[in-house]
């Protein structure tokens, strides 16, 4: 697998398990070690209402979103991806549904790529 497919893979994956954790679908502490195991430890994050998150301050909030939207849907569009032999930037459209609530928001992220994987090191969110 390249880079971009690694980080491709990371982003579909992250997604599609958040979205599990929102409806509470799988088990909640397997669920949890598999989101936080695609993360640096040094990430941050800067969400839709400019507030930075830090990987600290995301896992202590997953506990409490888990299972409390049972029917939220997440859509993926436009993903774009470039890639150096150890850095990935991608940039992709995220589309929650929640019921009638539609969010949309534009997200820019910065990738370390092991041998192995790529990780969540920088991720900006805006609304769209």
């Amino acid at each position: 697998m390249n880079n971009t497919e690694k980080v491709i893979k990371e982003i579909k994956e992250f997604h599609t398990d958040i979205e599990a954790w929102f409806r509470g679908k799988e088990d909640q502490e397997s669920l949890y070690k598999k989101l936080l195991a695609g993360f640096s430890t040094n990430f941050k994050m800067v969400n839709g209402n400019n507030d930075t998150i830090t990987l600290a301050s995301f896992s202590e909030w997953l506990p409490g979103a888990y299972a409390q939207f049972p029917d939220r849907s997440i859509v993926l569009e436009n993903i774009e991806v470039h890639t150096t032999e150890s850095h990935g930037l991608a940039s992709y459209v995220e589309i929650q549904t929640t019921g009638s609530t539609v969010t949309r928001r534009k997200s820019s992220a910065v990738f370390v790529i092991s041998e192995e994987r790529a990780f969540w090191l920088h991720l900006i969110e805006k609304w769209i």
